[in-house]
């Protein structure tokens, strides 16, 4: 079955969709709905899908397409709601419950029969997370329903009709700023939180700070501070606590208001209002004057001890029994500079505690996406910020991948993407929660190459072959693809408090085993010291932030990308073709492009103090990178060649001076250099047929690094000797 689906963006709950159906076997295709009907047409006709899905719509689909195709439109609301804004109304309003209905295109918008509905009692939470949990989880469980009675002959739709006791929703306007506009000297605390909430993430609250407009983000409830309403009354964390007439609301991010065609960046509030809060010394006095004379306290927060101490602290740690839960939630799941530091110095503290279990458990709704975005696009110095950031994050998950006296465990309940993606398969354990989506690839963002580590970890998890797939791609998987391929080790529950119960009971079996606990520890060691010895990490990184500086100082297309992103202005008129399968052409073989992981490097540890040696060996990582870039056949066949005549060149002499110097283990050496050189005979003929893979290569230049290190080493030490000896005999 061929299911299109159509979507104003790639992300959330269009990702969510698109790996469902992808894990189940159907033909998935994707084309974004960018404002150009004729695009859309054109795509739905080269699709020529059975079914189209709206998982995330913005636009209205053109008559043209929901007449000749079935088209079903996710709407998250309750049967009888319409409107643009039904999930902003619903947490403004207070709803006790609320649902998602999978409803039949029609010509008046959320108008069509309804297929599927479900309902979901409501919490108390931001839009983004409701969305982001129960109603993304409502749309798939709407989506598999709908799916069964597809085929179903005897299957109708429910028209929808209000005199149904059931059909509760009613039709609400687009929500504007004057709905949402909050009064700080009339509404109480409840109130002024529910309207943050129901614009978190977009558009945000509309307010007033300073005689200055800025958009309000990431309201959390000030359990004991007073003071006087409308007043900041405290700071900490970046984030500003201001007075209710019942309370006080913490402010963690502020978006300013600009002119016409400005557009501001999302930041931490205190970042934002750096004007006003330009030093420790002129704090005090302009705050005193600027907010009616009422004096904020600064908060700071003891990372060393356990417990969330305030509602707006990103970074806190639990520790029960032998076990550390080690939080990070952080707004949207960036990581800046200034976090990564943060979090390595709570992980380091953790560490020097008597336990024996570290579980990081990330953020609920976004485990991390890697580096802040945000924080790069507004720093002087983007390019500079850029580099700080990714050598943060490399500090944080060096200091992960070196803990060799804890077993670590990545609880995974939120979506994770890039760098965040990398992080979490840091640890020893990958545990995930169903319906996590994974975005393990940076190329997205401007054909960024990416750090972390990620061409030791991605390959070691998944092998070459599907690392190259994943980071090339640049496509969405499932917890349940991630099992499959290995990128984690266990899935478990979709619900969050049932996930987080298991993860407490999987993380005190490992500590109450010691005999269990000893053999993940010494098993761990023993791989890191063997992984050591074929490529240090320190190699892995130097090579990764080569392409970084390159991609942060060499060209503007990162830095157009992530602008891009930052402010919501994306120039594309088409769907990207990695999502688009309809509209992409046969694969033709190309040059390593940022993304790849093919790198070979020569390494200290290979070296033989023999100069000769050590050059003709050296000479082969060269010629390997050369195949490896390769744009055409020809240039295949030519490379192979090279590395063949140089590696039979290479053996014919060092096999004359084994026979010279009557090397005991000659046999088994000279066995080796024939199955090295029936692999190139193999490479060679796999190119002629069209069937090469760079992964061949990957695993004949591990074969040839572990060739040297295991066999021409010791080798060489016999031959060093003998020549020694000859040298003092012959100088008697």
């Amino acid at each position: 079955m061929r299911i299109l689906l159509i979507s104003s963006a790639f992300s959330g709950l269009t990702q969510r969709f698109y790996t469902e159906l992808e894990d189940a076997g159907y033909t998935v295709s994707v084309e974004l709905h960018l404002g150009n009907t004729e695009t859309l047409v054109e795509g739905v006709a080269l699709f020529k899908p059975d079914l189209i899905l709206c998982p995330f719509l913005t636009r209205h689909l053109p008559k043209d397409i929901y007449l000749q195709y079935k088209c079903l439109i996710v709407h998250p609301g309750i049967k009888g709601d319409r409107g643009p804004s039904s999930l902003d109304w619903a947490i403004q309003n207070n709803e006790p419950e609320w649902g998602v209905s999978l409803l039949e295109a029609a010509e008046e918008m959320d108008a069509g029969p309804i297929w599927a509905n479900k309902t979901f009692p409501m919490r108390q939470a931001t839009k983004s997370s409701i969305f982001y949990r129960e109603v993304t989880q409502a749309a798939v469980d709407c989506l598999w329903e709908a799916l069964t009675y597809f085929d179903a002959a005897d299957f109708k739709p429910e028209t929808q009709d209000y005199n149904r006791s059931d059909y509760n929703g009613k039709t609400l306007p687009s929500m504007k700023q004057p709905d949402r506009a909050i009064n700080w000297k009339s509404h109480k605390t409840d109130e002024i939180l529910r309207r943050i909430n129901a614009a978190d993430g977009s558009p945000g609250v509309l307010d007033e700070l300073y005689g200055k407009q800025y958009f309000l983000f990431n309201g959390h409830k000030e359990q004991h501070l007073t003071g006087k309403a409308g007043d900041i009354i405290a700071i900490a964390n970046h984030a500003i606590c201001r007075a209710t007439i019942d309370g006080a609301i913490w402010i963690g991010h502020l978006k300013p208001k600009l002119d016409a065609g400005e557009k501001g960046a999302k930041l931490p509030a205190s970042f934002v209002l750096k004007e006003l809060l330009l030093n420790d010394q002129v704090r005090s006095f302009r705050l005193t004057h600027l907010l009616s004379n009422s004096h904020p306290k600064l908060l700071e927060i003891d990372y060393t001890q356990p417990g969330r101490k305030l509602p707006v602290q990103e970074v806190w740690y639990e520790q029960e029994n032998e076990v550390a839960y080690l939080h990070f939630a952080f707004h949207n799941g960036g990581m800046s500079t200034e976090q990564c530091r943060l979090l390595l110095s709570v992980y380091q503290h953790i560490a020097s505690l008597p336990v024996k279990v570290i579980v990081l458990m990330g953020g609920e709704d976004n485990w991390s996406n890697g580096i802040h975005l945000n924080h790069i696009e507004v720093a002087d110095s983007p390019a500079d910020e850029s580099w700080l950031n990714i050598n943060a994050m490399d500090d944080l998950i060096h200091q992960i991948i070196t803990t060799l006296d804890k077993v670590t465990i990545s609880a995974v309940a939120g979506n994770a993407g890039a760098g965040g993606a990398i992080l979490a398969i840091a640890t020893d354990q990958i545990i995930v929660r169903e319906g996590v989506i994974f975005n393990p690839h940076y190329k997205n963002m401007g054909e960024l190459y990416g750090s972390e580590y990620w061409t030791y970890l991605l390959p070691k998890r998944v092998g070459q072959e599907i690392a190259t797939s994943l980071t090339e791609q640049r496509l969405p998987i499932s917890a349940k693809m991630a099992w499959r391929i290995g990128l984690c080790d266990k899935v478990l529950d979709k619900n969050h408090k049932i996930f987080t119960a298991q993860i407490k009971h999987l993380a005190n079996t490992y500590a109450a085993n010691n005999e269990t606990l000893q053999k993940c520890l010494d098993e761990k060691s023993k791989t890191r010291c063997y992984d050591e010895s074929l490529k240090a990490l320190a190699t892995y990184r130097k090579f990764e932030l080569t392409q970084m500086y390159a991609n942060f100082y060499g060209n503007e297309q990162y830095h157009q990308a992530r602008h891009n992103f930052v402010y919501k202005t994306n120039n594309n008129k088409t769907t990207p073709d990695n999502i688009a399968h309809h509209r992409q052409q046969a694969e033709k073989i190309s040059s390593v492009s940022p993304g790849s992981m093919y790198h070979f490097i020569w390494q200290d540890l290979y070296q033989m103090s023999d100069d000769l040696m050590d050059k003709q060996h050296q000479e082969i990582f060269i010629l390997a990178n050369q195949l490896v870039s390769s744009i055409n056949k020809e240039e295949l066949k030519k490379n192979i060649q090279l590395i063949f005549s140089h590696v039979k060149e290479h053996f014919d002499a060092e096999e004359d001076l084994m026979k010279q110097y009557d090397f005991r283990n000659f046999q088994g050496h000279k066995r080796e250099h024939e199955v090295i050189v029936e692999k190139l005979i193999e490479m060679d003929r796999k190119i002629a047929n069209n069937d090469w893979k760079k992964s061949d290569i990957q695993n004949f230049m591990d074969r040839w690094a572990k060739h040297i290190i295991h066999s021409d080493i010791p080798f060489n030490i016999v031959y060093q000797k003998e020549h020694d000896l000859n040298r003092v005999v012959t100088s008697k």
